[in-house]
């Protein structure tokens, strides 16, 4: 994908990802976009390279909370 295309749909894929964060662990919105922004997933979503930017919401919101509780990104292999 190129850049403008991939910069264009990071917006969209972090705002989704936020609000699942927001729903599913009760967090205020600031607390949400810090533990997003500083996580592994978070650096792994911002390359394109890595496609991890394919994955469901859902998928993202598991790897999220995997990270957060283990301090690991284990990403699966396909």
């Amino acid at each position: 994908m190129d850049k403008e295309k991939f910069a264009a749909l990071m917006p969209v894929i972090t705002a989704d990802l936020i609000q699942t964060i927001i729903a599913k662990d009760n967090l205020p919105p600031t607390t949400a976009l810090q533990r997003l922004y500083h996580s592994k997933l978070y650096a792994a979503l911002d390359n394109e390279a890595t496609k991890v930017w394919q994955y469901s919401t859902e998928k993202l919101f598991a790897l999220f909370s995997a990270e957060q509780n283990s301090g690991e990104l284990i990403l699966p292999e396909y």
